[in-house]
């Protein structure tokens, strides 16, 4: 591409992130209009149950109906004493929406120490112990419901509670939500949770748009079917490896490092795309980029899914299934818009579809790295 029409490319890249930083910024009464997911260790035996759970604060505060400066709270130590002086209103939205019963009578809660604070991702979460205390049988069978952060209560929708137990010698993973809201230890089939974890990665990758316009930049420089299965091929081994690696708590690298460069990492892959650079030029170094970026990715992935690294041998079924999910909507993805590709490449216009397709993954992704830089209050 000329070098006047690669910087006309790159400041209507800048200025059409900037249109998006505009139009893509949540209002404040919409900003919890999303998803979350509640994180549940449930351990014990027989009578004896303890439930520490990790909820994403702001939502829990509002969820109480607490006041704006109970929710609003940022700095650590300030949601800390929120959560001691309001101990009383937070314990009573959670035991009534979480409950672990035996032999179907309902275990009775009572809230252990004082609550703490951690970050997972972007967000705070507060992480609650409860000990249960449950009416013991000979035989008895524990089950595990949750009802937390409804649709109902408007703040987030389709909220899912991802449940890791050790109960009775029994180990496993479940995801619950509306649908689906109780879990009865041992009476959960190992096809059911595959499919849960299959669906929650098909899920992640068609609604992580940041993943889809990497992937739809790849394509876009690849030329021959060839291209795609290898250039595929490396992203896939790459974001597999470490999303293992991180999910098990091999690997941590915090989010706030992760977020920011996987957005360079579509700036990057389209520009090069905008730059025109011929296939062979380019070819000695676009596998070892992808690869490298597709190491990234796979820490996104493993801080979508969110399990703490403690415990996490046990999900391996769980997490080959999160990762299965992923890669085949990957293929569909790929078989969808490849086709798509090679017909426009096949037009007069094919050069301009580039620029077409390629400014506003810039100029998206220049929105999206401003945006997860963490920059001080």
């Amino acid at each position: 591409m000329p070098r006047r029409r690669w910087l006309s490319a790159v400041v209507l890249a800048v200025l059409l992130g900037g249109v998006l930083a505009d139009l893509l910024q949540p209002a404040p009464a919409a900003a919890h209009d999303a998803t979350t997911t509640a994180h549940a260790e449930v351990t014990g035996m027989g009578a004896n149950v303890k439930v520490v759970l990790d909820l994403e604060y702001d939502l829990l505060m509002k969820s109480a109906w607490l006041y704006a400066e109970a929710y609003e709270a940022k700095e650590r130590t300030e949601q800390l004493r929120q959560l001691k002086i309001n101990r009383g209103a937070v314990t009573d939205y959670v035991t009534r929406r979480f409950a672990v019963a035996y032999d179907d009578k309902p275990c009775s809660p009572a809230t252990v120490g004082d609550a703490d604070v951690r970050p997972r991702g972007k967000a705070a979460f507060a992480v609650l112990t409860l000990a249960y205390t449950c009416q013991s049988g000979s035989e008895g069978v524990h089950a595990i419901s949750s009802a937390l952060f409804p649709d109902a209560e408007s703040f987030v929708h389709s909220t899912k509670t991802m449940v890791g137990y050790h109960l009775d010698g029994e180990k496993g993973s479940a995801l619950l939500n509306a649908k689906s809201p109780t879990l009865r230890v041992g009476e959960r089939p190992a096809s059911r949770q595959v499919r849960e974890f299959f669906l929650l990665g098909a899920e992640h990758l068609a609604l992580g748009l940041d993943h889809v316009l990497f992937l739809l930049a790849l394509l876009i420089g690849a030329r021959r079917l060839r291209d795609v299965v290898v250039t595929v091929s490396a992203f896939t081994a790459a974001h597999s490896i470490t999303f293992l690696l991180a999910a098990l708590g091999v690997v941590d690298v915090p989010g706030e490092i992760v977020e920011p460069v996987i957005a360079v990492s579509i700036i990057i892959v389209a520009l090069v795309n905008l730059l025109g650079r011929d296939e062979g030029r380019s070819g000695t170094w676009r596998l070892p980029i992808v690869f490298a970026f597709g190491l990234l990715h796979g820490l996104g992935f493993a801080g979508a899914l969110d399990i703490d690294g403690s415990g996490s041998w046990e999900l391996l079924l769980s997490l080959l299934s999160f990762n299965l999910g992923i890669e085949v909507t990957q293929l569909v993805i790929i078989a969808v818009l490849f086709p798509l590709l090679v017909l426009v490449r096949r037009t007069s216009a094919a050069r301009w579809a580039v620029v077409a397709l390629s400014v506003p993954i810039v100029g998206v992704s220049l929105y999206w790295l401003v945006d997860r830089i963490p920059l001080p209050l």
